[in-house]
């Protein structure tokens, strides 16, 4: 019999929370197809479902060892993982253009208690995921606290290297591999308590706001773009490396001098913020 909680501890080294809790659900509910010969039920069900449900699987085949033959048996049946298509994007950059995150972000920072606040403009100013910038921000007040923030923050390169902390930042399908950040700011952090996701929550609902954060990241690589950044330099910064020969063998870029950069375009940001 299928061990679910053993199944949830492999999740938790690999996926990001929201993903695994996704995943985790529709594994539950539909596991005993992973192994069936039929598939006509999971062909069957509704679009609104069906997708998270074969990602789900997937996920669990992989876990018991059968992805390929699974893999194999949802060709048959011609069951394909349902990709967002241009016109999904396109809806997506129309609702971004008209996006009053700034306005969103001034806000509702005066709601915040000061740790929280500080959190906000982190979460903006790096352009991590939310559970990211909550592990990261905790990992800077600790370390610090332990005299070992250097094994954490390159000064010279004036950047935090997730990389060394693989169990926190790298995830197989969502990587975090370093932020630039000011000495300054940094210093401005050791000193706050640490935040929880629940209690940023709980302060926008108690004065009516709805919880917008992880639109941070989409401002911050536009952002960054429309200030300069090259594409391939942005999708660094924001943990994302192309399946491409001259991402992965050639291209090496002087990390000091995008770090100055990347720097010079996030100060910008203080004009709407202020």
């Amino acid at each position: 019999m299928l061990d679910f909680y053993e199944f949830d501890q492999w999740l938790r080294q690999k996926y990001a929370n929201s993903y695994r809790v996704t995943i985790l659900c529709y594994a539950k509910k539909y596991a005993h197809l992973v192994v069936a010969d039929n598939l006509r039920e999971l062909d069957m069900l509704p679009s609104t479902i069906k997708s998270n449900a074969v990602k789900g699987l997937i996920v669990l085949s992989k876990y018991l060892g059968i992805h390929k033959d699974f893999t194999h048996r949802l060709k048959e049946f011609d069951i394909k993982v349902s990709r967002p298509d241009s016109l999904s994007a396109f809806l997506r950059i129309l609702n971004a253009s008209n996006s009053n995150i700034m306005q969103y972000y001034n806000e509702v920072t005066p709601m915040l208690r000061d740790n929280e606040r500080l959190f906000s403009k982190f979460l903006l100013h790096s352009g991590l995921r939310m559970s990211e910038a909550i592990a990261s921000f905790n990992l800077i007040i600790k370390l610090s606290s332990e005299n070992k923030l250097s094994d954490y923050y390159d000064e010279n390169l004036s950047c935090l290297m997730h990389f060394k902390y693989p169990k926190l930042f790298i995830r197989g399908t969502k990587n975090c591999y370093i932020t630039f950040i000011s000495k300054d700011f940094l210093e401005q952090i050791t000193s706050c308590e640490i935040v929880t996701y629940a209690s940023i929550r709980k302060r926008l609902e108690h004065n009516g706001k709805s919880m917008r954060f992880n639109e941070f990241r989409d401002y911050f690589g536009t952002h960054l773009v429309n200030n300069g950044i090259l594409e391939l330099e942005q999708n660094l910064c924001c943990g994302r490396i192309p399946v491409s020969i001259f991402i992965r063998h050639y291209w090496s870029p002087k990390l000091k001098e995008l770090g100055t950069r990347v720097l010079n375009a996030t100060a910008k940001m203080e004009m709407a913020t202020a």
